[in-house]
């Protein structure tokens, strides 16, 4: 892995999947906090507990777009290093980067993939 290409490819590979799965993480947290809330307000729970609650829920939705935002940016730089360093087709790293591109597919905003 002497080539610093290999090394940026393999960076930028791990950036995308990172940002991916933060995104998920925040999809999967609004919905817990949102059923959170719903047992909380269902039990008649005390007005403060359910408005922190709710302080929660907003941080975790606030995040989202903020997540697509980088993993949108981070998918294009990966995306065009790959269409720029197509010699490096051979290595382990450049079909890492691929694969990661394609499970990262469905976690862009919809203007990206459209």
């Amino acid at each position: 892995m002497s080539d610093p290409r290999l090394r940026q490819l393999t960076i930028k590979t791990g950036v995308v999947k990172r940002l991916s799965k933060e995104k998920v993480v925040y999809e999967k947290e609004v919905v817990t906090q949102q059923n959170r809330i719903d047992k909380l307000k269902a039990s008649g729970s005390d007005d403060h507990v359910l408005r922190k609650q709710e302080e929660v829920l907003q941080e975790s939705m606030m995040m989202i777009p903020d997540c697509q935002r980088r993993l949108a940016k981070a998918y294009e730089e990966l995306s065009e290093m790959i269409k720029n360093e197509e010699e490096l087709k051979e290595s382990d790293q450049y079909q890492a980067a691929v694969a990661v591109l394609d499970d990262a597919k469905v976690n862009l905003p919809q203007k990206i993939t459209g």
